[in-house]
């Protein structure tokens, strides 16, 4: 492994352990990912991740299977490769089962868009029917969320990001669990949000374009 390689699967399992210690990725569920020479290299499957080191991560191709030997890829390697193929400006991909934006997952309620940060995600947050864990049709109802968007929620399942750096899909699928906090605060209130429209939601993503930074 070179050292470039070890550094990418480096900076892989620290975005999975900051996810596992803010509570995002419960009992070793969800899934991070990164682009590599030979496709992508995305955590293993069953392995906690305080315990990951970089030879238990598992290159994939984004065309074709998994290595037939050596540790198991995520269950959700499939999703990964579908985002990866229909996606050229997507470098990485975080997949969560943070509590409050599964909880709107599992009402198939999206986010809409209430708050100026949804621009983060580059609209309003969909969520998609339900399908299978590890499915090809979990896949595609991945890839058809995310089109121009850079968060879609998965329904009775959780959550998954792209961007084009692994600290933007981390920083992305933060901000998903921070929206989905303060859009279920309102629900919960009996509130009725005052939402933003298309205009002003694309005002601000090109001010974070200018900007170049995802601070709030």
């Amino acid at each position: 492994m070179t050292a470039s390689e070890t550094l990418l699967r480096t900076e892989i399992i620290a975005v999975a352990q900051a996810l596992d210690a803010a509570g995002m990725v419960p009992n070793k569920s969800g899934n991070v990912s990164c682009r590599s020479a030979g496709g992508f290299v995305i955590t293993p499957a069953g392995t906690p991740y305080r315990d990951l080191r970089p030879s238990d991560l598992v290159e994939v191709p984004v065309q074709g299977a998994p290595p037939a030997s050596g540790p198991r890829p995520s269950s959700e390697w499939r999703m990964h490769a579908a985002i990866y193929a229909s996606r050229s400006d997507a470098r990485a991909v975080v997949h969560t089962h943070s509590p409050r934006a599964t909880s709107l997952a599992c009402a198939g309620r999206g986010i809409p868009p209430f708050h100026y940060m949804l621009a983060l995600a580059g609209g309003d947050i969909r969520c998609m029917p339900y399908a299978t864990f590890g499915t090809p049709e979990l896949a595609d109802s991945a890839v058809r969320g995310l089109e121009r968007r850079r968060a879609t929620l998965l329904a009775n399942h959780g959550v998954i990001t792209c961007g084009s750096t692994l600290r933007e899909a981390h920083a992305v699928a933060v901000e998903v669990e921070n929206l989905a906090t303060e859009y279920l605060a309102l629900l919960a209130a009996g509130l009725d949000p005052m939402l933003l429209d298309d205009a002003e939601l694309q005002r601000v993503i090109d001010k974070f374009a200018d900007y170049g930074r995802l601070e709030r």
